[in-house]
């Protein structure tokens, strides 16, 4: 009989307990949405990562009915995108999430970006702030913020994020964002662990994986575990699902992880969120 690991948790500012490793699904179309995330409900994953614009909350709904679970057991993320930012917008976004979804709460709603020139994420956190306190959203929290976005909200608010979901991989660590985060008790938590897999041929990790008999991205996904970072590793190929849940029984020890810091060249997958909007 296989048994399925132990993922560690990460107790937010709330009291909220989100798994440390989850189940993204960015750029998995509908259609195939159900089977992934069925394959990692299956494999262990308890937490599992959407976004309204990623067009699948659907499918993510009917593997969660599916799987049977016990609701308590699941720890459902979903986002609202730009152009449904503001008090009301967001509260009708909501609304189309959760149905598509199948639920009456989710356990993490994020703002998705910013959009600085848009000036509503103020606004849109508020929206986030009534969802909490009527019991609809377990935790409130923001995406792609950097230290400025993430000021504001804490000078004008009775809420605090409890998570930035940011990316992050060794090519771009965001030591500056995470101090920031660390100081004022923000979780941590990143999107693109592994850089869509550009950093997976460095010769520091390439090096650590052979030492330890892990692959690369197994020792990328130990480096963010161990930095205390919360991450969501996308994959639709069920051996992949299953290996990237294989870290927790090995350790990478000061040396590697200092070469692992060592590798951080600035190298940003997506949008700079200071401009996209």
């Amino acid at each position: 009989m296989t048994t399925t690991p132990a993922i560690p948790t990460r107790k937010l500012n709330n009291g909220v307990e989100i798994p440390q490793l989850g189940f993204g699904v960015f750029q998995v179309p509908d259609d195939q949405t159900t089977a992934a995330v069925a394959e990692a409900l299956a494999a262990g994953y308890r937490s599992i990562d959407t976004a309204a614009i990623y067009g699948n909350e659907t499918g993510v709904g009917r593997a969660l009915a599916d799987a049977g679970l016990p609701r308590e057991e699941l720890f459902v993320t979903t986002k609202v995108w730009n152009s449904d930012q503001g008090y009301d917008a967001t509260l009708r976004a909501f609304d189309a999430s959760v149905a598509k979804l199948g639920l009456d709460y989710v356990d993490l709603y994020l703002i998705h970006w910013p959009t600085p020139a848009r000036d509503l994420y103020a606004d849109t956190w508020r929206a986030l702030e009534r969802l909490n306190a009527d019991g609809r959203i377990r935790t409130a929290g923001v995406s792609n913020f950097q230290p400025a976005h993430l000021q504001r909200l804490l000078d004008t608010s009775e809420l605090a994020p409890a998570v930035n979901q940011v990316e992050l991989h060794p090519g771009l660590q965001q030591a500056e964002l995470r101090a920031f985060h660390t100081r004022h008790g923000i979780a941590t938590e990143a999107w693109s662990p592994l850089a869509q897999g550009a950093v997976l041929d460095d010769p520091a990790i390439t090096a650590i994986a052979a030492r330890t008999g892990k692959s690369a991205a197994q020792v990328v996904l130990r480096w963010h575990l161990q930095l205390g970072n919360i991450v969501i590793p996308k994959s639709v190929t069920p051996a992949r699902i299953r290996e990237n849940l294989d870290v927790f029984d090995f350790h990478l020890t000061d040396e590697d992880m200092a070469a692992i810091a060592s590798t951080d060249r600035g190298l940003r997958i997506g949008p700079n969120p200071d401009e996209f909007n």
